[in-house]
């Protein structure tokens, strides 16, 4: 009997220990966006702090600030969800502050498209890696478009 109950026992566990853990293959292609990102100009700082929040969230804090004053300030998480990535901002004092996704549409391993077409602005959000330690993002839609070259500061 305490034969059968140690077989048992341990094909059990080699079943639960050989279970593959989630691949969150779509999310990983975003990680050289960690760490902080600037864009220094003569209005002030646009900077962008990304960090992992776990095995399926990616999240950034951006922020324009012209000496002490914060201008601007949003929330972007990165989150996969199954097999799609999402690009969720949440916008200090608009949109009553509820959150928006863009969808990942296209990606090659340095650049990002992300898309809400029902949105007002952006319709698309764009990120690509010029190098290890620049970056230029892409908000655009309705024939407007804005860009954002950034520095790796850490």
């Amino acid at each position: 009997m305490k034969n059968i109950i140690y077989i048992v026992s341990t094909l059990l566990f080699c079943c639960f220990s050989c279970q593959q853990k989630p691949s969150f293959k779509k999310l990983e292609k975003a990680n050289w966006f960690l760490g902080r990102w600037e864009n220094k100009t003569p209005d002030g700082t646009f900077s962008e702090e990304w960090k992992v929040e776990n095995d399926t969230v990616l999240k950034g804090e951006s922020y324009f600030i012209n000496g002490k004053d914060t201008l601007f300030a949003e929330t972007v998480r990165l989150v996969q969800r199954q097999s799609d990535l999402f690009y969720i901002v949440t916008v200090s004092n608009q949109n009553e502050e509820k959150p928006v996704a863009f969808k990942l549409t296209s990606s090659i391993s340095d650049y990002l498209v992300f898309e809400n077409p029902e949105h007002d602005f952006p319709k698309k959000i764009t990120y690509k890696l010029v190098t290890r330690d620049s970056l230029y993002a892409e908000i655009s839609g309705d024939g407007k478009k804005q860009g954002f070259p950034f520095k790796k500061v850490h």
